[in-house]
């Protein structure tokens, strides 16, 4: 009907490829750890919603002009890039802040930014955009009478396994951090190491090139 094949190998290949960390994993292990669940699936939920523009645009062709006109990456690339670094400086900045006030708190952030900076983080990195126009169309026959919803469909189990994956970094970066009675410095240290790394992937996708 729909033309996929190697279903089994899909779901197998992309349980694999969701394990490798990356910004998304980044966030949602730094927010998870500092402010809990609810904070983390805040981020993973955003990053599914970026993932899921990146299946519906590649399902459609639309990530193909990523990946054969060097000027649109480099626009998408340099958005991406700065964002992350912005993130970092925020966090560093943020961090700043709270330890110079009277009374030290942790900063929380809200529920819908995170969410925002879940989903920001996700979009513009046109190396996720070009995965899924390569990854994808291997498990779909040529013969195919439907190529594109079967992309969809590929695009959305691969989405779906990624949120239980995703979900289970929140809920064992909080509960790690719960059980360890994570105090402010502790905190301290993972905003820093997170703005950090956050910073460092910003910088490499910046000077990534397009392949």
């Amino acid at each position: 009907m729909l033309g996929i094949e190697n279903l089994w190998l899909f779901v197998v290949s992309g349980l694999l490829l969701n394990l490798i960390p990356g910004p998304d994993s980044l966030l949602i292990i730094g927010r998870g750890a500092t402010q809990g669940f609810k904070a983390g699936s805040a981020a993973a939920l955003g990053i599914g919603t970026g993932t899921l523009i990146h299946i519906l645009a590649a399902a459609f062709g639309l990530s193909a002009i990523l990946a054969t006109s060097a000027m649109a990456f480099t626009v998408v690339k340099l958005i991406g890039g700065a964002y992350l670094i912005y993130m970092a400086i925020t966090m560093l900045l943020q961090r700043h802040e709270a330890s110079e006030a009277p009374v030290a708190k942790p900063v929380k952030t809200s529920l819908s930014r995170i969410y925002t900076q879940g989903f920001i983080t996700n979009l513009f990195n046109p190396k996720i955009a070009i995965f899924f126009l390569a990854f994808v169309p291997q498990f779909i026959s040529a013969s195919s009478d439907n190529k594109a919803l079967a992309f969809i469909v590929l695009g959305l189990i691969f989405n779906f396994n990624g949120m239980l994956w995703c979900h289970f970094l929140a809920w064992l970066s909080s509960t790690v951090s719960n059980r360890l009675s994570v105090n402010e410095n502790v905190q301290k240290w993972l905003s820093r190491m997170t703005a950090s790394l956050f910073g460092l992937f910003g910088v490499k996708l910046l000077i990534s090139g397009q392949s």
